[in-house]
């Protein structure tokens, strides 16, 4: 199925593949099909995601269910507050034996990263992925190394308890392209989790319906998608307002328009279609926008913010 050369359009084969591949993860992670669709959507788009909610609801089931799907390395590193950035990123160690330092990898030297609870370690720690999630490399001892292709990395915080935890600086934040919540899920779905068979075992005996090329390909197909003109008016048009509306005292950047034109592309691509319509980027929107907006009040909710923005932004 990989592709190879100049951006295209999904054959057939490829886009039967790429809906098996939802239908499957959704088979996995029951009644949340959107959000399903926005995981997908941050890893085709080239970007990571951030989900924020409470604790059993999902978050690593999607994260496993979705490398297990595509057939990706899966690793995940549990942040708390004695990490060390050698945790994440790796070290060399002396080799008495050769007189010669050998490098020993960390977690982060995979397709597929879960950061459970990122927020809980120290600031030093959250740092160390910066580099990784923005440059997808690492820099040690003076070397770089370069992390497999695709990366991704899909971090967790959980809202409710935030004692002892440590805010993501807004770089960091910017450099997750979509940030979203699972929630509690519907009673079907719920008697079926709790009658049905344990998720880790569905996990384990799930076959993979693509590859890292496949990934790859997939994501040289999303700049295919087109985007009009008017259809890029109508985002610079949202950054604009976001930087003049009441209760924003820090609009999106330039690059916040680069992602979610970006994340609306792979939207349009789950969807079959080779065009991005203006109800991509609505959809997208408060994903792309909210934890990228400084309201003027601290205790401001920044997606109630980012919901106004869109409401207050005529579509030409």
């Amino acid at each position: 199925m990989a592709v190879a050369g100049a951006p295209q359009m999904l054959t057939d084969a490829q886009q039967s593949a790429l809906k098996a591949a939802l239908r499957q993860v959704n088979s996995l992670v029951l009644g949340k099909p959107q959000e399903v669709r926005l995981a997908f959507v941050a890893l085709l788009a080239d970007g990571h995601l951030l989900i924020e909610d409470l604790p059993g609801l999902g978050k690593t089931t999607l994260a496993h269910a979705l490398a297990a799907t595509l057939g990706l390395g899966f690793q995940r590193v549990q942040f708390t507050s004695d990490l060390l950035p050698a945790d994440v990123l790796g070290v060399s160690v002396y080799d008495a034996p050769t007189h010669q330092f050998q490098f020993h990898p960390g977690p982060v030297f995979t397709h597929v990263l879960l950061a459970d609870e990122i927020n809980r370690a120290p600031p030093r720690t959250q740092s160390a992925l910066l580099e990784a999630m923005a440059e997808y490399q690492v820099t040690l001892d003076g070397s770089t190394r370069g992390l497999p292709k695709p990366f991704f990395v899909i971090a967790t915080q959980n809202p409710a308890d935030l004692s002892g935890t440590y805010p993501l600086p807004d770089s960091q934040l910017d450099r997750f392209l979509l940030r979203m919540a699972l929630g509690y899920p519907n009673a079907e779905s719920e008697r079926a989790l709790l009658t049905g068979a344990d998720r880790r075992e569905l996990i384990a005996q799930v076959q993979p319906l693509l590859s890292a090329e496949d990934v790859l390909a997939l994501r040289r197909a999303v700049d295919g998608i087109h985007a009009s003109e008017a259809l890029v008016g109508y985002v610079q048009a949202l950054l604009a307002r976001s930087r003049m509306h009441p209760g924003v005292r820090v609009g999106l950047s330039p690059r916040a328009g680069i992602a979610l034109l970006r994340a609306a592309r792979a939207y349009a691509l789950l969807l079959g279609r080779t065009h991005v319509l203006p109800e991509d980027v609505q959809a997208l929107f408060v994903a792309v926008a909210a934890h990228r907006l400084v309201a003027e009040a601290e205790a401001a909710d920044a997606g109630a913010l980012a919901k106004s923005i869109l409401l207050a932004v005529a579509v030409d």
